[in-house]
């Protein structure tokens, strides 16, 4: 059984800390009213950003020349004050769903594997449900954060601006489904169901490991729940995405989009399965994981690297090809205002899992993995970072204390539900029928 030491706890405890306080810092620096938006924004000006001058001289314009009574620099300073103070929102909201999506994704993978009955990963079973012990304090923390949104406590989602949709008719066009109850409704469908599933799988896979020799009622149930708890997941996964992520920016649509989250999701996920379990082994625990069960999650990193830079390239082909503006505009805002985050993501997430991950060799070198590892959950978190920030800071966008105190806070938190998850049970599930078979797991 893992034992989540002392030395961990203070850790991850500091991190939350340290966390804590930035993104209280974040929020104190957020601006108040137009004036000190646009103060921030001069302040600020970085004379290699374009969009940075357009906005500097508007705010020249506005403090020097016009009047404070003029319609159009006051709508675009409220816009400014809007984006600054959306900035520590939206790094809480990229950490927040970064962590969850871990856990999220994990689960997904867990449930293919029990819905296949595969013996390879069942040695692996505990570190995934060790990961999964955070979706439920995750899923809390999301929850409040959307229902904070729905409180216009920020203006993260434009659509809930009753003033923003009064002038606009292709958000009045989606009101049927882009209303607050009816949000915070299939939210909680989706966490509630996702939470279910994790709880009843776990307790019937620790029931299996204290049930009689030859007993397999708990894994046949466990097999049954995890086929149709996928059918559910698929669909829900697909529509949280629509919901949390893609209505951030409520003109635009594209029916790839809930397939390129799940992509980023399990890409992920697999690659912290593979870390964490090359972690414990360090410790002295899981003996009976062999290279080939890393190989495994190695080759799984590698491919699914793969399926994403093709969902990435397919919406990004069809999207330039019809050059329909209700699509184009998610792009270019992207290309013209986060390039560096925007190509870099694609280095980190294709090229160099491609150049790292491609040798069956490399795939069973545990430190090669874990830099590979790295790099994939780095570019990952910049991938969520490019969906949500240009929705919701536009250019004004910075890596600074907000983010990276949102980053540390979230962190700290993952890292101790997910500790203290895998300290509760023994790290084999010794009573799976399967479980010879991922003992003699050679490849």
């Amino acid at each position: 059984m893992f034992n989540f030491n002392k030395k961990l706890k203070i850790f991850s405890l500091v991190l939350i800390l340290l966390g804590s306080i930035g993104v209280g810092i974040g929020f104190l620096s957020s601006p108040s009213n137009v004036d000190e938006a646009l103060a921030m924004v001069s302040s600020s000006h970085d004379s290699n950003h374009d969009n940075y001058n357009e906005v500097h001289n508007n705010a020249l314009d506005y403090h020097q020349e016009k009047p404070h009574d003029d319609e159009h620099h006051y709508d675009h300073g409220k816009h400014v004050k809007h984006q600054l103070q959306n900035r520590p929102w939206a790094s809480i909201f990229v950490a927040a769903f970064f962590f969850f999506m871990i856990a999220m994704g994990t689960l997904a993978f867990y449930a293919i594997q029990r819905a296949s009955q595969a013996g390879w990963p069942i040695l692996l079973y505990r570190v995934m449900e060790g990961i999964t012990g955070y979706l439920l304090p995750g899923s809390i923390l999301l929850f409040l954060f959307l229902l904070v949104s729905g409180l216009h406590m920020n203006h993260i989602y434009v659509w809930m601006d009753p003033e923003t949709v009064a002038h606009d008719e292709i958000i009045q066009g989606k009101v049927s489904y882009l209303n607050i109850p009816f949000f915070m409704l299939r939210a909680l469908i989706y966490l509630t169901g996702w939470n279910l599933y994790r709880y009843l799988s776990r307790r019937l896979s620790i029931a299996q490991d204290n049930a009689e020799k030859g007993n397999i009622k708990n894994y046949k149930l466990n097999f049954k729940i995890s086929a149709g708890f996928l059918a559910f997941f698929f669909v829900t996964e697909s529509m949280m995405a629509w919901d949390w992520i893609m209505s951030i920016d409520p003109h635009w649509f594209s029916t790839l989009f809930g397939w390129y989250v799940l992509a980023s999701s399990l890409v992920t996920s697999v690659t912290v399965i593979a870390i964490t379990t090359i972690f414990l082994k360090s410790k002295g625990y899981l003996p009976k994981v062999n290279d080939s069960h890393i190989h495994d999650l190695a080759k799984f990193m590698f491919g699914l690297s793969i399926f994403w830079t093709y969902l990435w390239f397919s919406q990004y082909m069809l999207i330039w090809y019809s050059n329909i503006p209700e699509e184009v505009t998610y792009f270019l805002t992207r290309i013209d205002d986060y390039q560096l985050p925007f190509f870099g993501m694609i280095i980190l997430n294709f090229v160099l899992p491609l150049l790292i991950l491609i040798s069956s060799e490399y795939k069973r070198s545990n430190w090669i993995i874990v830099m590979a590892g790295i790099i994939i959950i780095i570019g990952h978190y910049i991938d969520i970072f490019n969906m949500i920030m240009p929705g919701t800071v536009g250019d004004q966008w910075f890596i600074g204390v907000p983010e990276l105190s949102a980053f540390t806070l979230f962190l700290g938190l993952y890292l101790y539900f997910v500790f203290n998850s895998l300290s509760k049970v023994p790290l084999e599930a010794s009573g799976d029928p399967y479980i010879v078979e991922s003992k003699k797991f050679i490849y």
